[in-house]
């Protein structure tokens, strides 16, 4: 294959950029562009390890670089690697990719050397995919989750099934060469056993993506309210920070303002959204239509109320919105003199959190809340293979709807190599979760929501 080139690290000024090559003539070109302080041939450089030196461009001294040394077929591609350590800071490093790619090079795809990794055996197609999921992790739990994918943690679960699978397989073609020894009914019964602890493994993966899902995309919070309920003020009482204006002037918040935290190690999408009123401010009206949609969509509503205040029509649109929702109602403003009747609130059997934004007290309590409703802390880690890829889920779900074909045919005492057709199913649709069977623009799509460089 062609060598690639691309920088590595992300946009922007840091203390080191790094600019990777990968492939037959890797070092070749690096040996134009670069010159060592103490020069030694390509033959005895050793692989994993680093020469300094600088960069050059017809003489001129471009970079004071290192460089690292990766042979294949150890290194992250399986070819022959460099990466480039030179200063951080775009110019350097795009005069560096520049160098490389004027040297016979070629612009590496997004998520070229993954795939490459991939297509020469160092991966599988769902250790490759989690490569993407530990650089995208927002928390520590999601980034443990996706470590244990990478080092072939569900992998390992899909080999298990699918040499379950095979070893059927075996048992049928026994029982189809050897009629006259009647292995069928033996056949059929260590069959559905095989097909019922696959499909129990099955489920069990299956039953991981909703924490997956949780783990991954995060709990998409909204905050509604009256103007002035103090959504803004909660908004950076949890974050930490003055994110969002707080003003006495209703109607400050016009637009949504949305940011991550971390709960129990899982990312929790805030959204604060425009104040619920009747309004004639067209910008304003905007505002609100999309708070009310937002609320609908969202996996928990946190509804905040001004306890100073007495529950109006528009309090009790806001109150409309929770029923069938994952919600917890705030009472803000407990330093001041109480006057809403909590029995006007307490009918929608939701939790309530009494806090004070201005003295920042009961957030605890709202996080705890919040834990017990998606039960958080039942979310476990350790040596647990949780699936967050909808691709993967949804193989899953079909790999058991063939597996159901399969034992409704022994059930029914149909000739027993029809299983066969169920069987091959299954191993065809696991196939694709580790890249085996997977079609080329599967492949394409998959490496395409890559970032460059990697």
């Amino acid at each position: 294959m062609n060598t690639i080139a691309a920088i590595s690290t992300a946009p922007g000024i840091g203390g080191i950029g790094i600019v990777r090559m990968s492939g037959e003539n890797c070092f070749k070109i690096l040996e134009k562009v670069f010159k060592q302080k103490k020069y030694q041939n390509i033959k005895n450089i050793k692989g994993y390890s680093i020469k300094y030196g600088n960069i050059v461009d017809n003489g001129e001294i471009i970079d004071e670089v290192l460089v690292s040394y990766f042979k294949s077929p150890k290194s992250y591609t399986s070819e022959n690697m460099c990466e480039i350590n030179s200063h951080g800071g775009i110019v350097i490093m795009n005069k560096i990719l520049d160098l490389c790619i004027k040297n016979g090079a070629e612009l590496a795809e997004p998520g070229e050397f993954t795939k490459r990794a991939f297509l020469n055996g160092r991966m599988d197609l769902s250790q490759a995919e989690a490569v993407i999921d530990v650089i995208n992790s927002k928390t520590d739990k999601e980034a443990k989750v996706s470590m244990q994918q990478l080092q072939g943690n569900l992998s390992e679960k899909i080999f298990e099934i699918r040499k379950e699978i095979i070893s059927i397989m075996a048992d049928i073609e026994a029982s189809i060469d050897y009629p006259e020894y009647d292995l069928q009914e033996v056949t059929n019964e260590n069959i559905l056993n095989i097909l019922n602890k696959v499909d129990k493994i099955l489920l069990s993966l299956e039953n991981s993506f909703y924490n997956g899902k949780i783990l991954k995309e995060g709990i998409s919070t909204a905050i509604i309210g009256r103007p002035n309920a103090g959504k803004s003020s909660l908004l950076n009482v949890i974050l930490n920070e003055e994110r969002a204006i707080v003003t006495d002037i209703e109607g400050t918040t016009r637009d949504i303002i949305q940011e991550y935290i971390s709960v129990e190690g899982v990312p929790l999408k805030i959204i604060d959204t425009a104040g619920i009123r009747n309004s004639n401010d067209e910008v304003e009206k905007i505002g609100i239509k999309k708070a009310i949609d937002i609320a609908r969509s969202s996996d928990i509503v946190i509804a905040i109320f001004d306890i100073n205040r007495e529950l109006n029509d528009e309090d009790k649109q806001i109150l409309s919105l929770l029923e069938n929702k994952n919600a917890i109602i705030i009472l803000n403003k407990v330093d001041l003199e109480r006057k809403i009747d909590i029995n006007d609130i307490a009918y929608l059997k939701k939790p309530i959190v009494e806090m004070s934004t201005k003295n920042r007290e009961g957030i605890d309590e709202l996080y705890k809340e919040i834990s017990q409703v998606f039960k958080l802390k039942e979310i476990v880690t350790d040596g647990e293979t949780i699936i967050s890829n909808v691709r993967h889920k949804n193989i899953i779900i079909n790999s058991r709807k063939n597996l159901d074909r399969a034992r409704e045919t022994i059930n029914n005492n149909m000739p027993i190599d029809i299983i066969s057709t169920y069987l091959k199913e299954i191993l065809e649709e696991l196939g694709k979760i580790t890249g085996e069977t997977v079609t080329d623009d599967v492949i394409a799509e998959i490496f395409s929501k890559f970032c460059l460089g990697k």
